[in-house]
């Protein structure tokens, strides 16, 4: 024990002589488990907000009968389904803005406690029998979130009104609600929503399989319990890919933490040496230079958790904005994470010190004690370790390419993508040795051929960061190409789709006939184009079906990215046809003109597909059919919508004579620079958190950078010298610095160029169509190209300053001093 305590005193003296070195492993394990943490922390928060939404308030997951449009029914249909025998228990939903927050819409879910199947919360929790009497009875109590409730600003006991100046029953927090819903007994729901005697579904046991009786046949349509909590699944792709770039940030941190580790050992060969002479064993050494490897590491785990928490807490806001316009998902605004995330975070800092030092640990290990006093062993290997890294290098490309041609799956895009980004990755200092060594057989100058050689002789010390840089910018360019041509894409499409100037949507399916009549009786409105909508699941995804009537406003404003002919919408009109979207097409592995088998209360449909279109952003299927044949199916059908063709100078009529007349409320009247302004805000901040997590992995690629320049900055004084010595000055020897920094900078920003593409390409060809089901087209903007390397040029810049200072403040006698051990 003495002797091991000794070694690792002496070992830990290195640090406090090289204090530079201790903040850049400490920095490398911050950032590194920071980012990745951080989106770790989203992504928990999300799933947790997933479980308890689907699970009613912490019961378990119910199937349901619902109407196949996914309107309102009459409440008495509850009534004689029960009398039959059925365990059915009705939901009223729907989504309201309560005065003063009309940013926020709040789900409001109305239930009959009484009747909930076993396993949902009220009746299978342990709760007191005052709290449920009280919640239905009296004022009742409206049950909230406290992060709900913190969020809105108000506190037990609060009667909130809705905009339509309805109160809410008192406020009542229950620590198992799920965010953004308000869950009351469902008559005080029908009095709040202006829904009397209406229902949303008819929950029943998970386990229940029954075939529902014959007067219900075609007016209800039976939901399993995965089908109806399938929220989990509609976003792992957008998790999936979170998560893809936590972890390439951590492997760009984790190069930070390598590069510093092996500096140090290096620095450190004289000292190694020393205490193997005084009969340390190898084991002993290894020992301690792993304990303190792992004390490092858990000081930058806990730095990292921290912080991760932190930058968590500020992307939380933009990312429950994006799940919420995409798909409906409630995530509270503030975090809240169990103690095994804390741990698992600092476990996975101790994680990424080991794959960051095994390979030096390894190398200490197996040098022999006369190479460990050679000031040129661990240079000697370098051409070794580029070999092989030439050769792994190679075998990834080999894969990659494998993998394009063969695979077909998320999975395999992303396999793609890392052996896209490692080959390269590994093979930029095997190319930039070929460079350098080319480039110095043509030099003719003296100083020249010393840039160049020297230049090519602190590759070992900065390939690792140059590595970092590479694969930050080729990130940037990947995900900045995906996310602009995305944007663009998506801004045409917008402007193609949403044409008409108003949507109406009806209250109950009673309303929506009497609502149509009126409509059109108006003279101000050109055109009115009803929409019908039943779901049903296609192999399992749940998939809307919409009918629709013939009409120009299709034709000319719905594009189609195939067809039959040209001849699409007029098929769609006569023949027994549909169109599809193109990712409900990829899913179900469909053409133009193969049959669709759609599920209907009078047996199996199987129309033809005549055209397949974009849908952004949908993560269902989407599927359009001509009304009348629909209705053939569907007969019991409604319009759940109108698209309204009006000039905008008529607009405010039309909605005074409408809200007279029906009294509809804000949510069923919809504009279209209001509906474009919203999906372009969803758009905006579902990429936020995309753009921030890029922003930072620049950041820890300059950061690399910098500490590998500034640790290496005193060892170059060996190399500075002898070139002071025969007359150069210190601010020459400072421009060639910069111009070597500068060199092996720009020949990484050109490779990352093709890379950055590469990666785009992958995104928009391969990770998009496996993740989400479309593919957008390859866009290269020149312009963000030229911003992103003159910002790369910058942090190189602001990276060698300090290091550049240092030199030029170094004063002649340190230089001579460098001298003082020649033989």
């Amino acid at each position: 024990m003495m002797v091991f305590r000794q070694t690792l005193k002496a070992l830990l003296s290195h640090w406090r002589r090289h204090p530079v070195q201790f903040f850049s492993v400490l920095t490398g394990l911050w950032l590194a488990t920071s980012l990745l943490i951080g989106v770790q922390a989203l992504n928990s928060q999300a799933r947790d907000s997933y479980a308890r939404a689907s699970q009613l308030i912490g019961g378990e997951p119910q199937a349901s009968l619902s109407a196949p449009g996914g309107g309102t029914f009459a409440q008495h249909w509850f009534v004689d389904l029960r009398r039959q025998g059925w365990p059915v228990s009705p939901v009223l939903q729907a989504r309201v803005t309560l005065k003063g927050h009309e940013e926020q819409r709040l789900q409001v879910m109305g239930i009959d406690p009484v009747s909930l199947p076993p396993g949902s919360a009220v009746a299978g929790q342990a709760r007191e029998i005052d709290e449920v009497v009280e919640f239905f009875t009296g004022a009742g109590r409206t049950w909230i979130a406290p992060s709900t409730l913190q969020a809105l600003g108000l506190k037990e006991g609060d009667r909130p009104r809705t905009v339509g100046d309805q109160a809410l029953p008192p406020l009542h927090v229950q620590p198992d609600m799920a965010p953004g819903v308000l869950l009351m007994d469902i008559g005080f729901a029908q009095q709040l929503l202006g829904l009397p005697e209406q229902v949303s579904r008819l929950l029943l046991p998970a386990t229940f399989t029954a075939t529902l009786p014959e007067a219900f046949n075609g007016l209800l349509q039976f939901k399993h319990a995965d089908e109806e909590n399938n929220l989990s699944r509609l976003t792992e792709s957008f998790h999936l890919n979170l998560d893809a770039l936590g972890f390439l940030s951590f492997v760009v941190g984790l190069f930070i933490v390598h590069a510093a580790i092996g500096l140090a050992l290096e620095q450190r060969r004289s000292l190694l040496r020393t205490l193997r002479a005084c009969g340390v064993s190898a084991r002993v050494l290894i020992t301690s230079l792993a304990l303190e490897l792992g004390a490092l590491a858990l000081l930058g785990g806990v730095a990292g958790v921290l912080s991760g928490y932190w930058l968590a807490s500020l992307l939380l806001p933009d990312v429950a904005a994006s799940l919420r316009g995409l798909y409906g998902a409630q995530v509270p605004g503030q975090l809240n994470l169990s103690p095994w995330w804390w741990l698992g975070g600092i476990g996975l800092g101790l994680l990424g010190a080991l794959l960051a030092g095994a390979q030096s640990l390894l190398r200490a290990a197996r040098l022999p004690l006369l190479a460990l006093a050679n000031p040129q062993a661990w240079h000697q290997a370098h051409a070794r370790w580029l070999r092989r890294q030439g050769a792994v290098a190679t075998l990834a490309a080999l894969i990659a390419v494998s993998v394009l041609v063969r695979g077909d799956s998320l999975a395999s895009g992303f396999v793609l993508m890392t052996t896209l980004l490692l080959g390269a990755a590994l093979a930029l200092p095997v190319l930039l040795n070929g460079v350098l060594n080319r480039l110095l057989r043509g030099s003719r100058s003296v100083l020249g051929q010393w840039f160049l050689a020297d230049c090519r002789q602190q590759l070992p010390t900065l390939s690792l960061a140059l590595m970092a840089l590479l694969l930050a910018l080729a990130a940037n360019i990947g995900a900045g190409s995906m996310t602009s041509g995305f944007r663009q894409t998506f801004s045409d499409w917008l402007e193609q789709r949403l044409t008409a100037e108003l949507y109406i949507s009806p209250q109950t399916p009673a309303q929506a006939g009497e609502l149509y009549d009126w409509l059109k009786q108006q003279p101000t409105v050109t055109a009115v184009l009803p929409n019908w909508q039943v779901s049903i699941p296609l192999q399992g995804w749940p998939t809307d079906i919409f009918g629709i009537i013939d009409h120009a406003s299709y034709r000319q404003h719905w594009p189609l990215l195939e067809s039959t002919d040209g001849q699409a919408w007029e098929q769609l009109a006569g023949a027994d046809t549909l169109m599809l979207s193109e990712q409900l097409a990829r899913r179900l592995k469909v053409r133009i003109g193969d049959r669709l088998t759609l599920p209907t209360p009078q047996g199996p449909w199987a129309p033809r597909i005549v055209g397949i279109y974009a849908d952004y952003g949908n993560p269902k299927g989407h599927v359009l059919i001509n009304a009348k044949h629909l209705l053939a199916h569907w007969p019991q059908l409604t319009p759940y919508r109108f698209n309204l063709r009006i000039e905008p100078s008529k607009i405010p009529p039309l909605l005074a004579a409408l809200q007279n007349r029906f009294n509809l409320d804000d949510s069923r009247i919809v504009d279209q620079a209001r509906l474009k302004g919203w999906s372009t805000q969803v758009f905006e901040r579902t990429f936020a958190a995309t753009a921030a997590l890029n922003s930072l992995t620049l950041a820890v690629a300059g950061v690399a950078l910098f500490i590998s320049l500034l640790t290496q900055s005193q060892s170059r004084l060996g190399q500075l010298a002898p070139l002071w010595a025969i007359g150069v000055t210190r601010r020459q020897l400072m421009l060639l610095n910069l111009g070597q920094t500068w060199l092996l900078a720009l020949l990484t920003l050109l490779l990352a160029v093709p890379l950055g593409i590469a990666l785009a390409w992958c995104l928009d060809a391969v990770i998009n169509v496996q993740a989400f089901g479309w593919r957008l087209p390859l866009r290269v903007f020149p312009l963000q190209l030229a911003q992103l390397l003159a910002l790369a040029m910058l942090a190189t810049l602001l990276a060698s300053a300090w290091p550049l200072y240092a030199l030029y403040r170094t004063q002649p006698t340190d230089l001579l001093r460098t001298f003082a051990h020649e033989d």
